[in-house]
């Protein structure tokens, strides 16, 4: 079986690397073009990129499945294409290229969260469980005939960053299972429904600035979903943005909404029904400490969220 394997980011780079080391024949890998990042923008290969160097294997790299890509796969007589975070929707003629079909690893228990961002949106949502999901890709968005799911249950203290990783291994764990099961001519479809389908777009940094006019649940809840990335963060009185890194909702009292207190150890945020517990914190400029640490060197009285 010839497999050409499709993503872009680190969970990605992972599973093509575990999948490599359990023994599925790799032919080809594409991933996205080299992107600028940095202060000094410097052109970086993807997290795919750098994997498939190490493992020796061909890599192109293009934003599109086109011509170019097209022609690789049938020189090479590409059967299967499994996609991992690799984000772009197929044409028909992509879908037609390869004789068994395209295979999507998505992070949820599908129909629920379909699109970019299902880790966070499920944390967001306040969601106790999501799951790994393959399926036949298709022209929607995440819509096409599921061939399994994995379920698990989403641990308090996780944020998007630790279950992502979480779930990547259980992906793993599904691609090797199934690809096996492809290769033995087993593979069985389940029709998507549409009941309880969700989207899950990506966060932008906009969304992700905490306001505590919220419950302290959904505030925590907020901050678990958008970290490690965009980052929580909320403005501050004391003239900068303060990016939040963990917090727990608390069932201390609260003096008020965004108003920020210490019991002397530790230190809270006033929402509308009690209070968030801020753990560990970053001020503009500033490496990340604990809030302890960070309220010692503030100019009191202190209050976090919009002052327009």
């Amino acid at each position: 079986m010839s497999i050409l394997f499709a993503g872009t980011p680190e969970n990605a780079a992972v599973t093509l690397r575990e999948l490599v080391r359990s023994g599925v024949p790799i032919t080809l890998v594409l991933t996205r073009p080299d992107a600028p990042t940095g202060r000094k923008r410097v052109l970086t290969p993807s997290p795919v990129a750098l994997a498939a160097k190490e493992l020796g294997l061909p890599v192109l790299k293009s934003s599109n499945v086109d011509e170019d890509v097209l022609l690789s796969i049938s020189e090479r007589r590409i059967e299967i294409g499994v996609v991992v975070a690799f984000g772009v929707l197929l044409k028909q003629e992509a879908l037609n290229a390869l004789p068994i079909g395209w295979f999507n690893l998505h992070y949820s228990l599908l129909p629920q969260f379909r699109g970019a961002a299902p880790v966070q949106r499920a944390l967001l949502a306040g969601a106790t469980e999501t799951g790994v999901t393959l399926f036949k890709i298709d022209q929607g968005l995440d819509t096409g005939d599921i061939v399994a799911s994995v379920p698990t249950r989403i641990e308090p203290v996780e944020n998007a960053s630790t279950l992502l990783e979480r779930l990547t291994g259980l992906g793993v764990s599904l691609l090797v299972e199934q690809l096996q099961n492809l290769s033995s001519g087993l593979l069985s479809l389940t029709p998507q429904s549409e009941v309880g389908a969700s989207l899950a777009p990506k966060i932008s940094r906009a969304e992700a600035e905490v306001q505590f006019n919220e419950t302290a649940k959904n505030v925590e809840n907020l901050i678990r979903g958008c970290n490690a990335e965009p980052g929580a963060w909320a403005k501050s009185n004391q003239g900068y943005d303060l990016k939040i890194h963990v917090a727990w909702a608390s069932n201390a009292s609260t003096n008020g909404v965004g108003q920020v207190s210490t019991d002397g150890a530790r230190v809270f945020v006033g929402c509308t029904d009690q209070s968030l517990e801020l753990v560990e914190v970053q001020p503009a400029g500033k490496s990340r400490m604990s809030a302890a640490d960070w309220l010692r060197g503030a100019t009191a009285p202190v209050v976090l969220g919009s002052f327009e």
